[in-house]
């Protein structure tokens, strides 16, 4: 039996608590200062306030305040903030680690700078706390938390330096429906499972398009939905090849994007702006709604104009993803989709 703490009551963060009691590990739920009344409703109901059943039996309980409490003589620590809670991540719980014990990230994106140079999280996080070397690892893949919950069959995938530490986390966590491949390509997984949050905004967009022309709750088209999801792949691909070299990952990639285009906020944001909502009215339909497929494809589209802009990428090979940063700019519309350009 070990230990394993988890940063961030999130619903994926959460949700990882399942896999990980059912194993029979001491399992620590530990809340931001943003959780409390998640911690709270979860010490007192035995539930997070988002799930339809209650974690399993054993499951402890801490506040932010609570935190060297938590991770004391922890084999594992899971971070389940959101893109936006990176940074202080990184300066509020990393120093609290021991760089022997392995940190495992749910947060799905990527940094990117002014030259149009684009990382993963945990190379961010390994830049800024050097000289420390730490065991940082990330999981992405076809998951939702809800469903996770509910024992539903997913395969993920585990990213990291170190195999043997990939092993042991996945002999932590993997289950009867928790299945876990490991890699030790931490920039392709983690790029193909933040690529897909700005494509799946783009096949919501065919959705919304669809209920806007045939009113919402009207019989569903796939044949838009399945050209946006095409499209995106495409664009995916080419991004991996220039990002890591390998298109090995476009299988994670589009597996996430399946499971995203269905449901949660990603579908709520492009479904709405496909209905020909302003982004402004679309976000104020949305509020308190975390939305980091639009952080993403604001990065995203900084970087290859940048990248253009310098002959290392043509900006042509990405129609899509510069007509979602259009319609988020308020600068085109859902109905002015360039087909067109996706076969060319």
């Amino acid at each position: 039996m070990s230990t394993i703490t988890i940063v961030g009551a999130g619903m994926m963060g959460s949700a990882l608590a399942f896999p990980a009691r059912e194993n029979g590990h001491d399992v620590r739920l530990t809340g931001t200062h943003l959780d409390r009344e998640i911690i709270e409703t979860s010490k007192r109901t035995g539930q997070h306030p988002k799930f339809d059943r209650p974690f399993p039996a054993g499951v402890e309980y801490f506040q932010i305040e609570q935190l060297d409490e938590a991770l004391r003589d922890a084999d594992m620590v899971i971070c389940g903030v959101n893109s936006f809670g990176v940074d202080w991540f990184m300066e509020n719980v990393l120093p609290h680690i021991p760089d022997t014990t392995p940190v495992l990230s749910v947060t799905k994106g990527l940094i990117a700078y002014d030259d149009g140079t684009l990382i993963s999280y945990p190379e961010y996080w390994k830049r800024n706390i050097a000289p420390r070397r730490m065991n940082l690892n990330a999981v992405g893949g076809p998951c939702t938390s809800y469903e996770l919950v509910a024992h539903d069959h997913t395969i993920v995938t585990f990213c990291g330096e170190d195999v043997p530490t990939l092993r042991l986390m996945r002999e932590l966590m993997q289950t009867s429906y928790y299945h876990i491949r490991i890699s030790t390509d931490v920039m392709a997984v983690e790029s193909a499972v933040a690529l897909k949050n700005a494509y799946a905004l783009g096949v919501a967009l065919a959705v919304g398009l669809s209920e806007k022309i045939n009113g919402v709750g009207s019989k569903p088209h796939y044949n838009s939905q399945a050209a946006m999801f095409y499209q995106g792949v495409t664009e995916i691909r080419k991004l991996l090849l220039y990002l890591t070299g390998s298109d090995e990952q476009i299988d994670t990639a589009a597996g996430d994007m399946y499971v995203t285009v269905f449901g949660g906020r990603t579908r709520l944001i492009g479904t709405l702006l496909g209905r020909g909502y302003t982004i402004d009215k679309a976000l104020e339909e949305l509020k308190g709604v975390t939305l980091e497929s639009l952080v993403i494809i604001g990065r995203i589209n900084k970087a290859i104009k940048r990248l253009a802009a310098d002959g290392k990428l043509d900006a042509r090979d990405f129609p899509l993803l510069m007509h979602m940063d259009a319609i988020i700019e308020g600068k085109a519309t859902s109905e002015e989709i360039p087909w067109t350009s996706f076969t060319e």
